[in-house]
């Protein structure tokens, strides 16, 4: 009973992502023109988010489906020194944006993941990737929260299940994949 239920939600989830479909070509013609022209994804999310992040960040620095050159993808929860010194030192809500001011750069695009769209972090990363002039995609769920329309182009997966939401932005995120990785240089 409970796996028929969930199964259900999911697929009643992934069905609400057909109207995203400009919003998601919009952000794959983004990546591509960050890649191929010699910039790279910043990548973030906290807890389950920041597995995501990391996710994303290897399918372009590694590879996605078929053999290519690795494409420059930095997740920026993968370093403990440095969050656990920003924590220390500044405050929690600056993680990702120190490492954006720091790291990000014209032409880069910074890749945020939350799923309730209620993080302070994200949100003062999308802020600082945008004084940097940088584009922007953020994953949301739920109803984008306070940092709906802070990123230059909005992912948001409706519900209210956490579970489902990260269920829906993983297939948005490998959708994005295959929709770059499709018309990145090989060599």
């Amino acid at each position: 009973m409970h796996l028929q239920r969930a199964i259900e939600d999911a697929v009643a989830t992934l069905r609400s992502l057909a109207s995203l479909e400009e919003p998601l070509n919009r952000a794959a013609e983004t990546v591509l023109a960050c890649l191929t022209s010699g910039h790279k994804l910043l990548v973030c999310g906290n807890g389950g988010s920041a597995s995501d992040a990391t996710h994303l960040a290897t399918e372009f620095l590694c590879r996605y489906r078929d053999d290519r050159r690795p494409y420059p993808a930095l997740s920026l929860t993968a370093n403990g020194e440095f969050l656990t010194a920003v924590c220390n030192d500044y405050h929690a809500d600056e993680i990702f944006a120190r490492q954006v001011w720091g790291l990000g750069e014209k032409g880069d695009v910074l890749i945020a993941f939350t799923t309730s769209g209620k993080s302070k972090n994200i949100l003062r990363a999308l802020e600082e990737a945008r004084r940097k002039g940088l584009e922007s995609v953020c994953f949301l769920g739920r109803d984008g929260g306070f940092t709906k329309g802070a990123a230059t182009i909005d992912l948001i997966v409706p519900g209210d299940s956490t579970a489902r939401i990260q269920e829906g932005q993983k297939l948005l995120m490998h959708a994005l994949c295959e929709m770059v990785d499709e018309k990145l240089p090989r060599k």
